[in-house]
């Protein structure tokens, strides 16, 4: 399967964005918000800046406590990200995302952001495509 196919399934509800300078602690409403896991950080909503994630809020909190929330997004995002385009296959993502330990990758055409992919999004893609091959199958085995 490829992330295409993913992002077609998720409909389009967009990627939630905040801009450079946004504070922490605002962000961290969004997501509550939202009730989403990361948030893109983008000066137009498509050229990516970075990615601030409740992870990485939380880490910076139990490094520094509640000084961080006054902080601007740049200061902690995460800002070398790894992506992948619309044409990646399921599986390579996966082990990406396994291999990188982290949750949320940005789909990118170009130098332009076309949406956004979890963990759970590219595992629940993962095993409806294991479910059809099984059910193939066993059409192979009982005749149909």
């Amino acid at each position: 399967m490829l992330v295409q196919q993913i992002l077609k399934s998720k409909g389009d509800d967009g990627v939630v964005t905040v801009p450079p300078g946004t504070s922490v602690a605002k962000t961290a409403e969004l997501l509550s918000a939202r009730r989403i896991g990361a948030v893109i950080v983008s000066p137009d909503g498509k050229r990516v800046s970075g990615i601030l994630s409740e992870r990485d809020i939380v880490r910076e909190l139990g490094r520094r406590g509640i000084s961080c929330l006054s902080d601007p997004v740049d200061a902690i995002m995460t800002a070398k990200l790894v992506t992948c385009t619309r044409n990646d296959r399921t599986d390579e993502v996966l082990q990406r995302m396994t291999d990188g330990r982290f949750r949320h990758m940005p789909v990118m055409e170009g130098d332009q952001m076309v949406g956004l992919i979890s963990i759970g999004d590219v595992v629940k893609a993962r095993l409806m495509e294991l479910a059809a091959e099984k059910d193939a199958l066993e059409g192979m085995i009982k005749g149909f």
